[in-house]
């Protein structure tokens, strides 16, 4: 029996000492959970310890017979006690950061209206105010809901929380590439469409205005960006 197993064991026959030592020795996994959560609302610490939550709630229920990795097992229960409470206690919650950023944006969007006559670009308001169009467009949707993860696309149901869930290949994820490091292998502008619509629930409408470029162009570059994602994560 491995170390990680004995502790298992010594867990669930209540020995809190083996509980708190499987999590301080699992934090990495807890960690790597946990961030493919960031930008929905929830503060990163807040997340990690929803995520220690799902991770003793894995350790309760692993059957030390399963004859699979405890780690494989316990992804799962991770990120679903992270997903159930973004769920349940509704909506996203904002960040201080973000309000304040919105707060900003908002005024120097105002300034910029009166001085020019005209609604300003992203690229002026970025200018003025040191922030990158994607936090720009963050910012100013935060109160929005979500599209997130969850949507499906296409035929075969595909949705980038399908991959962050799927048991067979939790390890693999864990262990050789996050959904994040696949889609810093996309360009730049296929990257910035993944994050905006998937990540921060804007529309194509207005990942467009964010990338001065129209509607059409943003789903033909989301289409390529999910079939390169479907053959990185294959």
């Amino acid at each position: 029996m491995s170390r990680t197993e004995e502790l298992i064991r010594l867990a669930q026959e209540g020995e809190k000492d083996a509980a708190e030592q499987l999590v301080t020795e699992n934090a990495g996994l807890i960690w790597s959970v946990a961030r493919r959560f960031i930008g929905r609302g929830a503060e990163s610490e807040d997340l990690y310890q929803l995520g220690c939550l799902g991770f003793l709630k894995a350790v309760e229920g692993f059957d030390l017979n399963y004859g699979t990795q405890f780690s494989t097992y316990a992804v799962p229960k991770i990120a679903g006690e992270i997903r159930r409470f973004l769920r349940d206690d509704g909506a996203v919650k904002v960040s201080r950061t973000i309000k304040e950023q919105a707060i900003t944006i908002k005024a120097v969007r105002s300034n910029l209206t009166a001085s020019l006559g005209r609604e300003p670009t992203v690229t002026e308001i970025a200018e003025k105010t040191g922030f990158s169009p994607e936090e720009i467009a963050v910012a100013e949707t935060a109160t929005a809901a979500t599209e997130s993860i969850q949507r499906e696309t296409g035929e075969d149901g595909f949705s980038l929380e399908n991959i962050l869930t799927d048991t067979e290949s939790e390890e693999r994820l864990v262990e050789k590439i996050s959904l994040r490091q696949a889609i810093d292998r996309l360009g730049e502008r296929e990257g910035m469409v993944i994050r905006l619509r998937y990540f921060h629930g804007l529309t194509q409408e207005r990942v467009a205005k964010v990338l001065q470029v129209s509607q059409v162009q943003v789903s033909r570059i989301e289409k390529k960006a999910l079939n390169l994602l479907r053959q990185f994560m294959a």
